[in-house]
């Protein structure tokens, strides 16, 4: 398994994995035929915005994870800050609990340690809380939110 930063090259294997995560939970297959070009368009559009990680065996992706980025308003005598919101993680089932999800986290991390990222914070789904809390994310008591829909 080899873990890296996605390039443009990804964006039909990220289309597959996404479109995979919804039929997982219960998307009949072949709906949407258009989803992969809204996909690719959508990624294009924020391809600047977002870093994608992947893993992969040979030349099929096997999981994905993304940080939008998030640059501070400048103020005066405050140094700039960014921060990072991780979001669209997925590891299809056959490939769950083998380390697939935590590589991808890990470099993940890194890569937001060396751009000076100041927090990572995520919305975790029920079932991935516990493994977002053995990685030391905690509760983010720090934000607030209000639920439109």
């Amino acid at each position: 398994m080899m873990v890296r930063r996605a390039g443009m090259d990804d964006l039909a294997g990220l289309a597959a994995l996404r479109r995979r995560w919804l039929e997982e939970d219960g998307l009949p297959p072949g709906t949407d035929p258009g989803f992969e070009q809204r996909f690719t368009d959508w990624l294009t559009a924020f391809w600047d915005t977002r870093v994608f990680f992947v893993a992969s065996v040979g030349d099929e992706l096997i999981g994905m994870m993304n940080l939008a980025l998030f640059d501070r308003m400048p103020a005066p005598g405050r140094p700039s800050a960014r921060w990072g919101y991780l979001g669209n993680a997925f590891v299809p089932a056959e490939h769950r609990a083998a380390g697939v999800g935590r590589a991808i986290l890990d470099e993940l991390l890194a890569h937001a340690r060396a751009e000076g990222l100041v927090r990572v914070v995520l919305a975790p789904s029920e079932r991935s809380v516990e493994f977002y809390r053995r990685a030391g994310f905690g509760p983010a008591d720090m934000l607030m939110a209000q639920v439109l829909r």
